[in-house]
């Protein structure tokens, strides 16, 4: 995952796993990373990440898509 891309920036959780959803359902693997304090949920960003070559295409999707 060393050069792997971020697509889409959130604080909540459930919209990280939607945007996952939708990539997964057009064949591209993506990974959610969570940068949520433990002690305040308040504070930190949850990203998803796609491999360089899917990039142009998550924008894309993300972009089209309501989430």
């Amino acid at each position: 995952m060393d050069n792997w891309i971020s697509v889409y920036t959130t604080t909540e959780r459930y919209r990280a796993e939607i945007v996952k959803s939708l990539l997964a359902e057009e064949n591209i693997e993506a990974v959610i990373f969570d940068q949520k304090d433990s002690s305040y949920l308040a504070f930190g960003q949850i990203e998803v990440f796609v491999p360089p070559e899917d990039e142009n295409l998550a924008a894309e999707l993300i972009k089209s898509h309501p989430h």
